[in-house]
């Protein structure tokens, strides 16, 4: 069982700050083009959105990742000692566009640390604000919502295949493997059949969180026709591989990620910026 958090402790991470810089590289834009091909928005002054979540990832030696994969905590992150870590939502401003061959500059904060009962138990909620630079300008700022809860421990069954309905989206465990890759993700919910379902109660592969996200800011940028958005989004359901989802208008400037069976999985709210940078 999860030991109870010392929220205190924890909330003396608030004020942590790192830096990290990119490259964002045509091998790069190639690979995020090819692994989401035909769900991504193409506008033609730089590119596509949700590229900025591939951009300098940790990259941590073996000896430093935890047993889920994911770098151990207790560095830029405090040491939430519950097992699940899932992005709960967040909110970006796209200001203006990153371009190929830009080097970006990724400023981090942790902003909060709050600890809050939800209806499966206790939850930690971490609230992390990044600033994604290129030479001094600003050019996506953002605010994520990542969240851990003890886990279940013991695996639900596999959800029962429904027919595929059109234009819907399906990620296969190859998709989850590139944008694994993509976004150099250990954690092994994503490819670990057996840790995901015997360690945390999934029934199979969850999809990530950042890769439905931008299946819906895709969506947004293209009916707002315009790239320069505010766009908030959060989670609500987990999706597992092989379930099909389709993007559904859930009202003015509101998109939903819905399964077949009508569970939403992620939800969105978007509008362009008044003001877009140069």
């Amino acid at each position: 069982m999860s030991a109870a958090p010392d929220i205190d402790h924890l909330r003396t991470w608030i004020g942590r700050q790192e830096e990290a810089r990119d490259i964002l590289s045509p091998g790069l834009v190639a690979r995020y083009r090819a692994t989401l091909a035909g769900w991504l928005h193409e506008s033609g002054d730089g590119v596509p959105p949700g590229l900025h979540w591939c951009l300098a990832p940790a990259a941590v030696p073996p000896a430093e990742l935890g047993p889920d994969g994911h770098p151990r905590r207790g560095g830029f992150l405090p040491p939430v000692p519950y097992e699940t870590r899932m992005w709960a939502g967040g909110e970006i401003r796209f200001h203006a566009p990153l371009r190929v061959g830009d080097t970006v500059l990724r400023r981090s904060r942790i902003d909060d640390v709050t600890a809050k009962a939800g209806r499966s138990g206790p939850l930690v909620f971490v609230t992390v604000a990044h600033r994604h630079e290129v030479a001094g300008a600003l050019r996506v700022e953002e605010r994520q919502d990542i969240v851990y809860r003890p886990a279940t421990g013991a695996g639900r069954p596999e959800p029962v295949r429904a027919p595929v309905p059109p234009g819907a989206f399906v990620c296969d465990p190859v998709t989850l493997f590139r944008y694994s890759a993509l976004t150099f993700n250990g954690h092994r919910i994503h490819y670990d059949h057996p840790y995901v379902t015997g360690a945390e109660g999934y029934p199979g592969l969850v999809v990530h969180g950042p890769l439905q996200a931008t299946l819906l800011m895709n969506a947004a940028a293209a009916r707002a026709g315009t790239a320069a958005l505010r766009f908030a989004y959060r989670g609500l359901s987990p999706l597992v591989a092989g379930e099909p989802v389709t993007v559904e208008p859930d009202g003015d400037g509101a998109l939903r990620l819905c399964k077949s069976d009508g569970t939403v999985t992620f939800e969105a709210r978007f509008d362009p910026l008044e003001e877009a940078a140069p």
